[in-house]
């Protein structure tokens, strides 16, 4: 019997993905653990501010990733996959942490584990070639997600002094920062592409990967709670409903991973 195929295989990985999320911050000047969600939020202001110029660049890669894929399915997966594993290396190196005002420099530290593990994971399926892109076979179902991926790609999102707000500018289909160099907003894209290759892709990375953006996608519903940040929950929905969606894809798809279940 295969590791992964043990009744407690993924339920320690996900005690293990949930562990590492809960690890504390590190922060310049101590903070009460009950502001742990502000701690976040103000690294999360400060983190991509100066590499924000450089948004258009993630998008033009992701279409370019996908175009190639859509060319030649085999090579384009494996592209696809090392692409998504460097795009996460990139987050854990400037999302994860940042020079706030009221705590100094400060480490979002279970983000920046979470990150490099993804980064490093997406980068062994693409070395394994443990993702295709079977275009002809794909579920018509499946495309009824698209908008939510869309969403995440063109990250409408402004700022009028402290509150969120939506900025339906079209340029930032192609400019906003926040696509690439966002954790919440480059996985949605990457889970919509999976669920339409799946069982063309590696069983275990989907699973990990859609059980860390449920998780995260929980926790950013918490932005429900202040009209300032409201903006900010309806945002993260898709990376909940497509983490879902991939999580729960293979336990009701009749066919297994074609790669690793």
């Amino acid at each position: 019997m295969k590791l992964t195929e043990r009744k407690w295989f993924y339920p320690l990985v996900y005690f293990l993905l949930v562990f590492i999320s809960f690890l504390p911050l590190y922060t310049e000047r101590p903070y009460d653990p009950r502001q742990t969600q502000q701690v976040i939020l103000e690294i999360l202001q400060v983190a991509t501010q100066p590499y924000a110029a450089w948004g258009w660049v993630f998008h033009v890669l992701t279409l370019a990733a996908i175009g190639l894929a859509l060319w030649k399915p085999q090579a384009g997966g494996r592209l696809l996959a090392a692409y998504f594993g460097l795009n996460y290396l990139v987050i854990a190196a400037v999302q994860t942490r940042g020079v706030t005002a009221s705590y100094g420099f400060a480490v979002h530290t279970g983000a920046l584990v979470a990150d490099v593990l993804l980064g490093l994971l997406w980068l062994w399926v693409a070395w394994k070639g443990g993702l295709r892109m079977d275009w002809q076979a794909i579920p018509r179902w499946r495309w009824l997600l698209l908008p939510l991926a869309l969403l995440t790609f063109w990250s409408p999102i402004g700022r009028e002094g402290s509150r969120f707000v939506f900025d339906f500018d079209p340029l930032l289909l192609l400019t906003s920062p926040d696509y690439g160099l966002a954790y919440c907003f480059l996985t949605p894209v990457l889970l919509f592409l999976l669920i339409l290759a799946w069982p063309q892709v590696d069983g275990f990375a989907l699973r990990v990967t859609a059980f860390n953006a449920v998780l995260y996608g929980l926790f950013n519903q918490s932005a429900w709670a202040s009209p300032d940040t409201a903006v900010m929950a309806v945002m993260h929905l898709p990376l909940l409903l497509l983490g879902l969606v991939a999580l729960f894809l293979p336990r009701f798809a009749p066919q297994k991973s074609a790669f690793h279940a």
